[in-house]
């Protein structure tokens, strides 16, 4: 058991290792020092104090949509909607935000329950189509994306607003900056939502590891037929996986709205927010505690690589080649899994 939990560890970090190494031979191929672009990386993650609450502040929303895609792993499903759960819980929560009037202590708690149940019901919807019609949710949720990016952009337009291109900026009561937090970090946009974040991932570890709602849903994924055979609702636990899993991500994308931006602005594309979510849950091993150490590196990685064209001279798009190459190399960790195991078999 104790030999498989650091297997489980020394997996990632062999991954990250590579991803790091392929980069600099990008680096190198194209003319660049890779030293002086991985100094440049880490100093505009962690260089000063700023640099450091900016990168807190991307890992806040890493966190939730790396829980919500973790959650639905460990269930047997694979919600690739956490990108519209995020669009749909930045609308709730502005939504709120703007046109509620309330005292903090009431104002930001509901805007957060409306931002969770949002992704709740986005994900409810999936979940239903899948347990009663067994309609795959990877092709339901990539649809429910879309619907979710167009629908938002409407709703700011002729909703929320007369045809502008952003909402007004929330209500004070609703927000989630900290001038003390801000003050800290040189006035990064560094906010309380980290705390919620981290918080969410405790209740995501209760629920699966403390809870015979948990044994269920890990039961469900693991073996439909035998849990049936036990007496478990398979279409229960199904369509509960994916509104708890849209939950932490319509929480997500309160963060943003909440928190980073204090508004929303009609977008002509996704945030990626939910997408990269996918990599921080294949990195965190699908447990609370990896997710947010994940969510941790790709927040730096984010953020670093800012630093790198003014710092280092390397170009924005070879910048974006080598993330994408460390993310690659992350996300397909099962192939140095596998690749492990194949030599210790024949090293017996």
């Amino acid at each position: 058991m104790n030999s498989n939990k650091w297997f489980n560890i020394l997996v990632p970090i062999i991954s990250v290792f590579i991803g790091i190494l392929a980069g600099a031979i990008i680096m190198l191929g194209f003319g660049y020092n890779p030293i002086q672009g991985y100094v440049a990386l880490f100093n505009g993650a962690f260089g000063d104090p700023y640099f450091f609450g900016e990168t807190i502040r991307q890992t806040t929303p890493y966190i939730l949509t790396g829980l919500a895609i973790a959650f639905a792993f460990r269930t047997g499903l694979f919600n690739i909607g956490a990108e519209g759960q995020v669009i749909v819980g930045w609308l709730a929560a502005v939504w709120i935000g703007t046109t509620v009037e309330a005292p903090m202590i009431i104002h930001i708690p509901l805007a957060l329950i409306v931002a969770a149940l949002a992704g709740a019901i986005w994900g409810f919807i999936p979940g239903v189509l899948k347990a009663r019609l067994g309609v795959h949710e990877v092709i339901v949720t990539i649809m429910m994306n879309y619907i979710a990016l167009y629908s938002a952009n409407a709703i700011i337009r002729n909703v929320l607003t007369n045809n502008a291109d952003k909402t007004e900026m929330i209500a004070p009561s609703a927000s989630l900056a900290s001038e003390w937090l801000e003050g800290l970090t040189y006035f990064s946009r560094m906010h309380y939502g980290i705390l919620i974040a981290l918080f969410a991932a405790m209740i995501m570890w209760f629920i699966i590891e403390r809870t015979n709602i948990g044994y269920e849903l890990k039961s469900v994924g693991y073996n439909q037929h035998a849990s049936k055979y036990a007496g478990m609702s398979v279409k229960r636990n199904i369509v509960l996986a994916m509104v708890i899993s849209g939950a932490f991500a319509g929480l997500a994308g309160s963060m943003e709205g909440l928190g980073t931006y204090g508004n929303m602005t009609v977008s002509s594309g996704f945030s990626n927010i939910g997408f990269d979510g996918i990599a921080v849950a294949l990195l965190g091993a699908n447990s609370a505690i990896g997710v947010v150490l994940a969510a941790f590196l790709f927040g730096a990685l984010k953020v670093g690589a800012l630093n790198m064209p003014t710092q280092a001279g390397v170009p924005n798009e070879l910048v974006d080649i080598i993330i994408a190459l460390i993310i690659f190399f992350v996300a397909s960790s099962y192939i140095i899994r596998w690749i492990i195991l194949r030599f210790k078999k024949e090293g017996k």
